[in-house]
């Protein structure tokens, strides 16, 4: 009776705790086809704990305080992340919580058959922007280039610009939902359960696994060549709607199939005999001959440990003041001047094709004028990156249009201070064919200007922690450089630009 009763408070506890991130990992799963899979796994999970229960009725759970350590280290990423106000390290420290109260309770020997169920969880959580970002941009690229091969092979001709692909009467643009990532998180969760399943040496599971990621990038490149093919030839409505999203189930059963195919073909060249069936393991257990019976459970030491540090954790949650996240009042970006000095702007605007990917709720996009001199403005500002919204790096994204970076480094801007400090920024020299750009980047993340994107990344979470804070915007200037121009003179330009900037933009993106 002692250890159902500590059971259920332990259930409690942990459901108590993780109620909001949970939230809101549904609500990503309904709002992101590349997560919607997350539906499935707790189900699945599920599943593989029912297979493995008469082995864990068999099994003596002696506890383990090794166990007790690691959940104390997820409760302790629960508050940080808690306190930072950041749901993504919360969900990470549902699953750490999850495995550690496991090992408490059931010992290493019983994790054996725990581990597994417990850690395909981490398939149903996102990754961490930064992270999802620039593998994002990464694939968009690789794609770009094997889908224009696959094109070259039906003897069509095109010009691919970065991940932008000419035919000549349509241009197809390899966008965030061309990636890849919305096959490759469900490929991956499908090939370690199927990596689980199959029983056969570690380095065939091992095969299994690794080989979704570049199965992935080939078939959604496949596709990417198809749609190329059908638009050159039928029209550019095989590149929309329900044919495009229909294209992309047929090409996630293929990668499924070819999965399967894999492990057959493994199977054979290792001699194995048996029935697929038998060797895959999708099985339902029978019980034990006689009927058999649980093993005795009891409360061990490092299973009651457990149980106090999640009510603990969840009763300290309770008193802890509620901190709603702090958004600064500020003018929006569409109000922002026209006129800085001598320079005079008009307003852009960005393609919703775009805007849906970089997310951002407020941003401006102008061209300024002098004479015949121009400067591209740019910024996105986030209120809140607390739900994983956050600035693409341009260092990621400018590839993506064909460019080549031939220079990048940090410059301190001796003539622009903000608060009597130099600017300091991300110069890029970027050229494409004999086009020249050059490219000023900062984030201004509160009362900081930085550089360095994984600085970005700590201050986010430090200033969600100690200030409850986690708003910020990426500033970006960019100009031509014109055929005969040098670099210096670019460089003039932008830094005479930017010294209009001081006192303007504070109003709009505060400190």
């Amino acid at each position: 009776m002692a250890v159902i009763i500590a059971a259920v408070v332990a259930v409690a506890g942990v459901a108590l705790l993780f109620a909001d991130p949970l939230v809101e990992l549904e609500r990503l799963w309904s709002r992101r086809e590349e997560y919607s899979h997350g539906y499935l796994i707790p189900f699945i999970s599920l599943f593989l704990l029912w297979q493995k229960r008469y082995d864990l009725a068999r099994t003596e759970l002696k506890g383990s305080w090794l166990g007790a350590g690691v959940l104390l280290f997820g409760l302790a990423m629960y508050v940080m992340g808690d306190l930072g106000t950041l749901y993504v390290i919360e969900q990470y420290a549902f699953v750490v919580v999850l495995f550690g109260l496991a090992w408490a309770v059931a010992g290493t020997r019983a994790m054996r058959f725990l581990w597994i169920p417990i850690a395909f969880l981490i398939f149903m959580v996102p990754l961490p922007p930064f992270l999802y970002n620039n593998l994002s941009q990464q694939l968009q690229l690789i794609s770009s280039e094997l889908g224009v091969l696959v094109i070259r092979l039906f003897g069509i001709s095109v010009f691919l610009e970065g991940n932008v692909i000419d035919l000549g009467v349509y241009k197809l643009q390899v966008v965030e939902a061309c990636n890849g990532l919305r096959y490759l998180f469900p490929l991956m969760s499908f090939g370690f359960l199927a990596a689980y399943m199959f029983n056969a040496p570690l380095w065939q599971r091992a095969v299994v696994f690794l080989s979704t990621m570049p199965i992935t990038v080939l078939m959604n490149s496949f596709r990417i060549g198809v749609i190329g093919v059908l638009v050159d030839n039928f029209g550019i409505e095989h590149a929309e709607g329900f044919l495009h999203t229909f294209e992309g189930w047929i090409i996630f059963m293929a990668c499924v199939g070819i999965l399967l195919l894999e492990m057959l073909l493994l199977m054979r060249l290792s001699g194995e005999k048996r029935p697929f069936r038998e060797v895959f393991g999708l099985d339902i257990p029978e019980a034990p001959a006689g009927g058999g019976s649980a093993l005795p459970r009891r409360l061990s030491p490092p299973f009651a440990a457990g149980v106090v540090l999640v009510v603990a954790t969840a009763a300290g949650s309770l008193f802890l003041e509620e901190r709603p996240e702090i958004i600064p009042e500020r003018a929006e970006l569409d109000g922002f001047s026209m006129t800085l000095g001598p320079w005079e702007g008009r307003r852009d605007t960005i393609e919703d094709i775009y805007l849906e990917a970089l997310d951002h709720p407020d941003y401006i996009i102008a061209d300024y004028r002098k004479g015949s001199e121009w400067v591209n403005f740019y910024v996105a500002y986030y209120p809140s990156q607390r739900s994983g919204a956050a600035a693409h790096s341009p260092r990621s994204c400018i590839p993506g249009g064909g460019w080549e970076i031939s220079d990048l480094e940090r410059r301190r801007l001796e003539d622009v201070r903000f608060d009597g400090e130099p600017l300091e920024v991300n110069r890029l020299q970027i050229e494409k064919g004999q086009y020249k750009q050059l490219v000023y980047y900062w984030f201004k993340q509160r009362d900081r200007r930085l550089t360095n994107e994984y600085l970005v990344k700590w201050f986010l979470f430090w200033d969600a922690l100690t200030r409850n804070r986690t708003d910020g915007a990426l500033i970006r200037l960019t100009t031509v450089v014109e055929p005969g121009e040098d670099w210096a003179r670019a460089d003039q330009r932008l830094v005479e630009f930017a010294s209009q900037l001081p006192g303007r933009i504070a109003d709009h993106v505060p400190d």
